[in-house]
């Protein structure tokens, strides 16, 4: 039992941002203001940060971060990478240290958990790319850093072999199968860090060119497709010093729903699960210790 709550202890599981609008009502109170990153906190170990994709924040927000956060002494953001260097392929060395520097004070104050790389379909295993992603890891070393492929290419011994050389850990996640798409895996290349990413499976809207972010990761995960990756995660983390486990599919709060489905499945614990999410979802009241109101969120990490 000792050995099992060791490994427990290294897991962090938790949603891929807190803030959409289709979150007020299953997640957030209407109507009334709420620290929404201290809501999801309170409840979950981590999050990983999405809004560092789009432009890499300002000093002063990430000490708000810190210092909202600094309640939860165990919780940790992950952070996601700015485009420029993974969609756009734009970026310099300077721009790398630069970005990873803005997240400093999330390090001394032992909130960062790991950076996330994550490539599109798009990016496909070929010299060019290879050589980029070895830049790539030298860029980005200071940190535990996990690299997420989506095509099939990548699906090599080669693969893992550059990620071990340069320090990159494999990101393992869960996707629509389509054509090439890379399978669920269970990889582990850097001993730091294991990473694990639920996007969904919408078949349906996945590659669709008129689907928007919402219905694409429109997905609610079954218990049986969870138990798959709780037995993927339980081989990670015998490897790795830490596994961080990301729900994307967030349409309408579906990733807290099985973020905390995955953290049961872990645990075998039941846990304070907020009443509203509850009501919007039934099947929680299965794995919850007690339901309560949104006004009396309870620290239970």
């Amino acid at each position: 039992m000792a050995e099992k709550r060791q490994g427990i202890s290294n897991v962090f599981i938790g949603p891929a941002g807190w803030s959409y609008k289709d979150w007020v009502g299953p997640v957030y109170p209407p109507g009334r203001s709420t620290d929404q990153l201290l809501t999801i906190a309170r409840y979950f170990n981590c999050i990983e940060l999405n809004s560092s994709f789009y432009r890499p924040p300002n000093k002063r927000l990430v000490e708000s971060w810190c210092m909202r956060l600094s309640a939860n002494p165990d919780f940790k953001l992950t952070v996601k990478v700015w485009r420029r260097f993974t969609h756009e392929m734009k970026g310099t060395h300077y721009e790398a240290k630069k970005f990873v520097h803005s997240f400093d004070s999330l390090a001394e104050n032992g909130k960062l958990g790991a950076f996330l790389l994550q490539f599109p379909w798009s990016f496909k295993n070929d010299p060019e790319n290879r050589r980029y992603l070895k830049r790539l890891g030298s860029w980005f070393n200071e940190y535990p850093t996990a690299v997420e492929f989506r095509h099939g290419s990548w699906d090599s011994p080669d693969t893992l072999k550059i990620l071990s050389d340069h320090n990159l850990a494999f990101c393992n996640i869960d996707q629509p199968m389509i054509g090439r798409s890379i399978p669920p895996t269970e990889y582990v290349t850097d001993m730091r860090l294991g990473y694990i990413r639920l996007h969904g499976r919408n078949r349906n809207n996945w590659f669709r060119s008129d689907a928007g972010r919402d219905e694409r990761y429109d997905y609610l995960y079954c218990d049986g497709e969870l138990k798959e990756w709780r037995n993927r995660a339980q081989k990670i983390i015998r490897k790795a010093k830490n596994l961080f486990i990301i729900t994307n599919n967030h349409f309408r709060g579906q990733a807290l729903v099985n973020a905390f489905q995955l953290r049961y499945l872990l645990e075998e614990r039941k846990r304070h699960v907020p009443s509203r999410l509850k009501s919007a979802f039934p099947v929680l009241g299965d794995i919850a210790l007690q339901a309560y109101s949104q006004s009396e969120l309870l620290e239970d990490l």
